[in-house]
């Protein structure tokens, strides 16, 4: 197989999350024809998981996984001498392409190892949960995220939460008859904002993103509703830092935790550097599929932008190093 074609060919299969089925198709076909038997695990609707393993091995030790969508908007494939340009290129389809090398690599030394590409990671890991409800009988899981082939020893968690002011309508010229929902959630960011977040000399500080604001229903109203959503990155557990939330937003504004990813932990590999990551992934969704180690080729500062890329010499590096981290964990 050839890496570079292959990442190039997933790239311009349009997967953004919640349309990963015909990403999905070509990986459940491709695998069947290198040899894998393979399983399309239903997730909702037309989405699935692919999971794939040798047809000589029940039940494989050694799972290799990561993700099938991508984040908007979609951008096709293109290359030069040194890059792969295009939406997914190292988040996560250029990681798909090295794990799958990689596991044909190990087939042909004699040690047997699955994979596992799920939907939906870059939203609420729903293809993960899923997943997790019907292992596989694994005892270690190879996640693949951009970590700059360096194995992550621990990775920030998230929280995402939603603000939710509530107000009085009225006409704006007279506002004394109304009460602003708006001007009640911009004092709960205000006091969101000047509160000091966890420290963690390990990974560094916890951080946050306000992403997205809505609410009102015409300049010339005052408005009733509003609402604010945040995502916490986590650097240990979360129960402290949400109470805290809750006391700064006081009765501004309803406060929900609508996902909660905890900051995890993950094996190390002899002979591979190290890094922390600042991001999360779907290994704590996945916690039945075996002992984590989180690596893969790229750098999550281009992931998610318009020029997004990963070096064609990264992912001949990624295989190698999929190579050893599966014949020590197989040994």
């Amino acid at each position: 197989m050839d890496p570079v074609a292959l990442t190039r060919r997933l790239i311009d299969i349009e997967s953004l999350t919640g349309k990963e089925a015909a990403a999905a198709t070509f990986l459940a076909s491709y695998l069947e024809e290198l040899g894998y038997v393979v399983e399309r695990m239903p997730v909702e609707g037309d989405r699935f998981n692919v999971y794939a393993r040798p047809a000589n091995v029940e039940r494989p030790a050694l799972v290799f996984s990561t993700h099938t969508d991508t984040v908007p908007p979609f951008l096709a494939s293109s290359e030069d001498e040194e890059n792969i340009y295009g939406r997914g290129a190292c988040d996560a389809k250029g990681i798909i392409a090295a794990q799958i090398a990689a596991c044909q690599q190990l087939r042909q030394s004699g040690k047997s190892a699955g994979l596992l590409f799920v939907v939906g990671e870059e939203r609420d890991s729903q293809g993960a949960a899923v997943a997790n409800q019907n292992p596989r009988g694994s005892q270690f899981l190879v996640n693949g995220e951009p970590t700059g082939n360096r194995v992550a020893l621990a990775s920030k968690g998230a929280l995402r939460v939603e603000v939710t002011a509530r107000g009085r309508m009225a006409h704006s010229a007279h506002p004394e008859l109304g009460e602003s929902a708006i001007e009640k959630l911009l004092d709960a960011l205000q006091a969101l904002r000047a509160m000091e977040l966890p420290q963690n000399p390990e990974i560094g500080p916890s951080t946050v993103n306000i992403g997205i604001i809505e609410g009102g229903r015409a300049t010339n109203v005052i408005p009733d509703f509003a609402k604010a959503q945040l995502l916490y990155r986590l650097v240990g557990p979360s129960g402290e830092l949400r109470r805290a939330i809750v006391a700064a937003v006081g009765p501004l504004a309803e406060v929900e935790f609508v996902l909660d990813i905890p900051y995890m932990r993950f094996l190390d590999i002899p002979g591979i550097p190290t890094m922390t990551a600042s991001f999360t992934s779907d290994i704590p969704r996945l916690a039945a599929w075996g002992r984590p180690v989180l690596l893969g080729p790229g750098s999550i500062l281009v992931a998610h932008t318009d020029r997004e890329f990963l070096a064609k010499a990264e992912l001949a590096q990624a295989i190698e190093m999929y190579v050893k981290v599966g014949t020590f964990l197989l040994r």
